[in-house]
């Protein structure tokens, strides 16, 4: 099934602010200049938007660790689960060798085989990879089915190439792009999300971003305001059985601190603190994953460092806790700004549900001034 590619220039619409821009500032430390997952020197993301006649919004994003060649000059890599109702392909040998040895992608559900697929072409046609045997291809994913027909999987392998390729460093798109086209969170529009902090020169100097794709419920909280119990959308709000905080979340970490695979998933694990903060519920049908890496040159495993004994760097462990704090207040801000960067989608399902709205930012913002007196 062929789908045109909506175009991705960063344009926003008359309603889409950064979390920032309302007065939402979850936490102490300060972001990076572009508070997004790309103020991690090297790292850079990409998307390509599936947008239809009908009933047709998906997607996929790409989140490339450095500009190099992965697969030779692989980075240290952690996952933490928080409810495991996903389908994360690649899990298990990042938790067995602590590496990733491709880029990590995103995309829906039932889309993550074809999306390996073109992840895989991807990565056999690089020079010098003529010889490789064997790849461990790492895609995450959300279900769009809400506001996707997800049984069409309209994903195919090239638009995985494409996402890849178009992956850049700079200021990131978020909302309704990629693989958060068609994702809801906590009853609203969600997407993609991003933030980052840079940590002083007295705390190392590090800088630490958090990519997200929100697609989950809960009782939505934005930094410290009741934002779904004073705008009547929350789960459990009409009855105890009800599914609508099922869903899941994709937490894509990147630090430039010289990290072991040990201290990443301790790092990774810290980022469900971020998500709770949210109000988000983690219930019995979500799928909760975070995935963090490290970009620093010291801590690389090029080949000559996997065919030898070799020093390396690491942050011991009493230097942790700052980086703690920053993955929490950074996924946290992250996931605010899939919200409040979201669209409306207007249309109905074919099957006659009901369209989703984005979050209502105006409403937001006078929560925010009310509570800072303004």
């Amino acid at each position: 099934m062929t789908a045109p590619l909506q175009a991705q220039d960063g344009a926003r619409g008359e309603d889409q602010v950064r979390a920032r821009e309302i007065g939402l500032e979850p936490g102490i430390l300060s972001p990076g200049p572009l508070n997004a997952i790309t103020d991690v020197e090297g790292v850079r993301v990409g998307h390509v938007t599936l947008t239809g006649p009908g009933f047709l919004r998906t997607g996929v994003t790409a989140i490339r660790p450095h500009p190099g060649d992965i697969y030779a000059d692989r980075v240290p890599a952690a996952l933490a689960v928080g409810n495991g109702y996903g389908k994360l392909m690649g899990a298990t040998q990042i938790v067995e060798l602590g590496e990733i040895e491709t880029p990590i992608l995103l995309t829906n559900t039932m889309s993550v085989p074809r999306v390996a697929d073109g992840l895989l072409d991807w990565s056999l046609d690089r020079p010098g990879h003529e010889a490789i045997g064997s790849l461990n291809m790492v895609v995450g994913e959300t279900n769009d089915g809400r506001l996707n027909d997800i049984r069409a999987r309209a994903v195919q392998p090239e638009h995985a190439v494409q996402a890849i390729e178009a992956a850049t460093g700079g200021p990131v798109a978020e909302g309704n792009v990629g693989a958060g086209n068609g994702t809801v969170a906590f009853g609203w529009k969600g997407g993609i999300g991003t933030s980052s902090r840079q940590m002083p020169e007295a705390l190392g100097g590090w800088t630490l971003g958090v990519l997200v794709q929100t697609n989950y419920g809960g009782v939505l909280q934005m930094d410290g305001l009741p934002v779904g119990e004073t705008l009547g959308q929350f789960y459990l709000s009409d009855q105890v059985a009800d599914d609508r905080a099922d869903g899941s979340i994709m937490i894509i970490i990147a630090t430039d601190a010289p990290l072991s695979d040990r201290n990443l998933e301790r790092l990774a694990h810290r980022a469900f603190a971020g998500l709770a903060r949210t109000g988000a519920s983690m219930t019995n049908g979500s799928g909760d994953y975070a995935i963090a890496f490290s970009t620093h040159a010291d801590v690389r495993r090029t080949p000559e460092r996997r065919s030898e004994v070799s020093a390396v760097s690491d942050l011991p462990n009493g230097q942790m806790s700052p980086l703690f704090q920053a993955v929490i207040e950074t996924t946290e801000e992250a996931i605010y700004n899939s919200l409040l960067m979201a669209e409306d989608i207007a249309y109905p399902r074919v099957d006659g549900g009901e369209p989703v709205r984005a979050l209502p930012v105006e409403q937001v913002r006078e929560m925010s001034a009310a509570r800072d007196g303004e």
